[in-house]
């Protein structure tokens, strides 16, 4: 098992409620992504505007930076972030290889995840938004794609089982 797990795909696929479950499954730690944003981005999500590159980088720097930090600290660091893009990966892989951090897609229909949005109570993300996410989720072989057409724990159990299994 990497010492880092990134849960990634669109807003409404799953990461923070996997990114629990799986933490607790693993006996490691959660961080939300988007508890590492800047005010400036959630308020520019919130009014339904995408963010730009430039308005991630400094976020993906911070993310890295926990990564980094984080190792050693626990048996498994699982991070929730979009990571939409390659070069948004590549960001938060730096020089690590896949041994030390592994890239798992909650990958869902769109109906699927326009429906989980539509239900969410209090999130800055506007469904709005889906859209643009969609268009940018750029799938690469490096993904271990996971379906969230499916309870949590089995969810959390399919990653635990294709994790294991690349091992």
């Amino acid at each position: 098992m990497p010492p880092t797990i990134i849960l990634m795909g669109v807003s409404g696929s799953g990461k923070s409620v996997i990114g629990q479950k799986l933490a607790q499954r693993l006996g490691g730690t959660f961080d939300d992504g988007d508890d590492f944003h800047p005010a400036a981005n959630k308020a520019k999500m919130s009014t339904g505007t995408p963010l730009t590159d430039e308005d991630r980088w400094p976020w993906y720097a911070t993310l890295r930076q926990r990564i980094l930090d984080m190792r050693g600290k626990t048996p498994v660091h699982i991070v929730g972030c979009s990571a939409l893009k390659a070069i948004y990966r590549d960001r938060l892989r730096g020089e690590d290889d896949a041994s030390q951090i592994v890239f798992v897609l909650l990958d869902g229909s769109r109906e699927l995840i326009t429906e989980r949005m539509a239900a969410r109570k209090g999130h800055f993300m506007p469904l709005s938004l889906l859209e643009s996410q969609l268009t940018t989720l750029e799938i690469t072989p490096d993904l271990v794609r996971v379906s969230i057409d499916a309870p949590p724990n089995e969810i959390v159990e399919s990653i635990v089982g294709r994790l294991t299994s690349k091992v």
